[in-house]
């Protein structure tokens, strides 16, 4: 199989498909020669990011908006994926609260019930909405974001959006058992920092409110990755893609951090 064509006849379906990894993820996915269904809440920018992907590959980007915590919205999300592309055999959901700050004394019941109904609940909607579908195709991946901060506490605490990500490590074991005789895979990939706009976001936040430089963020964030270099929203996408593709067709159950080596 030619490297450029890893993705080839394959539906992919991205949940959380806004502007960053999911439109990176979107891109390598198309790249590779898969067509792609976006969801995300947004109808308006759906519409503009399915517009800019079509110029490139055109009759191969359907959207549909999509509240993951909501069931049958999920449901109609991958229904999309056949009545356009015919099949689903991957989908990736990304979508996620993770604007859950504080510790254990400053979370309130709210953090950590929302955190928990659209990281847990919503992305367990997603995979039994996919999974019929992706057994019909003959199987296929399902991929969940993690994120470093379940095993590390970063410096501004998110205990609340730091369980609910943990509690999926737990799902995906049980979703392993469970839909490995249907040739379904189920991987996580886990960032840390990744650039792109929700970082560079934050950092010009940062440097409004504390009069932090971007530059001394930047240092900071990147002080114990080995490689001195903070991963990009693409460098993660990759990842993602790769589990998606038939590359990975006997990995199943694994956690691939893109950490550049921070924590290991």
């Amino acid at each position: 199989m030619s490297a450029s064509l890893i993705m080839s006849n394959k539906v992919l379906v991205i949940s959380g498909a806004g502007e960053g990894l999911g439109s990176e993820l979107a891109k390598a996915a198309l790249r590779d020669g898969a067509s792609v269904v976006l969801g995300a809440r947004s109808d308006e920018r759906l519409a503009v990011l399915s517009n800019t992907l079509e110029q490139d590959f055109p009759s191969r980007v359907a959207y549909c908006s999509t509240d993951i915590t909501d069931p049958d919205a999920c449901a109609k999300l991958m229904q999309t994926a056949v009545d356009h592309f015919g099949q689903l055999n991957a989908v990736s959901n990304i979508a996620a609260l993770d604007n859950a700050f504080g510790g254990l004394a400053d979370s309130t019941p709210e953090d950590w019930r929302n955190c928990f109904e659209t990281n847990v609940l919503g992305s367990m909607n997603i995979c039994a909405a996919a999974a019929p579908h992706i057994a019909a195709a003959g199987g296929g991946a399902l991929v969940l974001t993690g994120t470093q901060a379940m095993f590390k506490a970063p410096p501004h605490p998110q205990i609340a959006y730091a369980a609910s990500k943990s509690a999926l490590i737990a799902a995906m074991n049980h979703l392993v058992k469970e839909l490995g005789p249907q040739k379904i895979r189920v991987n996580m990939v886990i960032p840390t920092w990744m650039w792109g706009p929700a970082v560079e976001g934050y950092f010009n936040w940062q440097a409004d409110e504390h009069g932090i430089s971007v530059e001394e963020q930047m240092a900071a964030a990147i002080a114990n990755m080995p490689q001195g270099e903070m991963p990009t929203v693409t460098d993660v996408a990759e990842a993602i893609n790769f589990f998606c593709s038939d590359r990975a067709r006997m990995i199943t159950g694994e956690m691939l951090k893109v950490t550049a080596g921070e924590f290991m």
